[in-house]
């Protein structure tokens, strides 16, 4: 096991991802964090924190289940059932810049199921990605994060894992 971000760097990183949202975004007034269930939520919440002391305003925040848009649900390999959780997003998407987060983009299939599930729901102006971890190698969909924190070159037998102290009981990335 190798950490490449500890808890001060992830600190700092999530300032970094703040400071791209700010830069590209400067003046505008609809914006809004939904975090990917269930590490992308936490993320969205801090993302959405730090938004909010820049802008002396609240930045709103929400969360998406995207359990049944994925691609992989009927699959054969599946173990199981698949636990749907609840969407929480106590405001309109519409015409709102919509900053989705989640903690590591890896194949792509995450973001597109998030991107349909944040179209039934409405129509925002713009859906950009911010991502903690953005791994360069397997992607699978030609999808990109907007604002990347950290880009790892793991090999695709390695597991890139983001621990936050809110689940985890500590914050720090880790490479198995």
């Amino acid at each position: 096991m190798k950490t490449i971000l500890d808890s001060g760097q992830i600190k700092r990183t999530i300032g970094d991802l703040r400071d791209q949202i700010l830069s590209e975004n400067a003046g505008d007034t609809e914006i809004a964090t939904i975090g990917i269930r269930s590490r992308g939520e936490i993320l969205a919440v801090r993302l959405s924190e730090e938004l909010s002391a820049a802008l002396g305003r609240d930045v709103p925040c929400g969360t998406l289940d995207i359990t049944l848009y994925r691609d992989d649900l009927n699959s054969p390999e599946g173990i199981g059932q698949p636990e749907v959780r609840t969407t929480e997003i106590g405001f309109d998407i519409n015409d709102k810049i919509i900053i989705l987060a989640d903690d590591v983009l890896y194949t792509g299939r995450s973001a597109r199921a998030a991107m349909d599930a944040l179209i039934d729901l409405g129509r925002p102006r713009a859906i950009r990605l911010a991502v903690l971890v953005d791994r360069v190698v397997g992607r699978e969909f030609p999808i990109q994060a907007d604002y990347a924190g950290y880009k790892s070159d793991a090999a695709s037998g390695e597991r890139v894992q983001v621990r936050f102290v809110e689940c985890d009981g500590k914050d720090e990335v880790v490479i198995e």
